[in-house]
């Protein structure tokens, strides 16, 4: 349940209208973040956008999952789950085809992009942290945004690193970790799924 100690229709209310809020400023950085990213040449920012589009799919199906019962909940964080993992196996894809191709990354429009990019997914986490304790699809908006956080900062100092060696490889290598990070949420949402699904059965 959420913190609030409010009733269950105030509480889905509140569910909706904070993934109705995460959902428009991921869908907005995403499309920011992947025209500035690919202008930008960075494997980073591209990935941190795809991350964005990702999360803005899972605020999405979360919101479907609002009120629905525990068995559409637990639909919702496994396509969540499996649609972050797609990601960032494209994402990975990405980074190698970079690699194979070559870029020339901005690193100023790396770290200015990737510090509003931050700004953002805090102010996410900040409207998130009420509802993380709810049901299973609420957990799976709280670990995703917490994941957008570390890559946010990982872009950051890869536009850093940039700058200072003069070369592609620490955006490249940022686009890569992000795209574990990516996977990794996506296990462990499905893992968690699997593990409610199992103790609703025990019930």
């Amino acid at each position: 349940m959420s913190n609030c100690g409010c009733g269950t229709e105030q509480v889905e209310k509140l569910e909706r209208k904070t993934l109705i809020f995460l959902l428009v400023i991921n869908v907005v950085m995403f499309l920011v973040e992947f025209v500035m990213g690919w202008l930008a040449e960075s494997t980073g920012l591209i990935s941190d956008s795809l991350d964005m589009l990702a999360d803005a799919a899972v605020y999405g199906l979360s919101l479907y999952a609002v009120g629905r019962g525990f068995k559409k909940q637990i639909k919702s964080a496994r396509l969540s789950g499996l649609l972050q993992i797609t990601l960032g196996t494209g994402v990975l894809l990405e980074v190698l085809r970079r690699l194979l191709l070559g870029s020339e990354p901005d690193s100023l429009r790396i770290i200015g992009l990737g510090v509003v990019a931050l700004v953002a997914n805090i102010y996410c986490l900040m409207l998130i942290s009420g509802h993380r304790n709810s049901g299973v699809h609420m957990r799976a908006s709280w670990i995703f945004s917490t994941n957008d956080v570390i890559a946010n900062l990982g872009v950051i100092l890869s536009g850093f690193l940039v700058w200072v060696v003069g070369n592609r490889f620490p955006d490249l290598i940022v686009g890569a970790i992000i795209s574990a990070v990516i996977v990794r949420g996506g296990i462990k949402i499905l893992q968690e799924a699997k593990q409610e699904k199992k103790a609703h059965a025990r019930a």
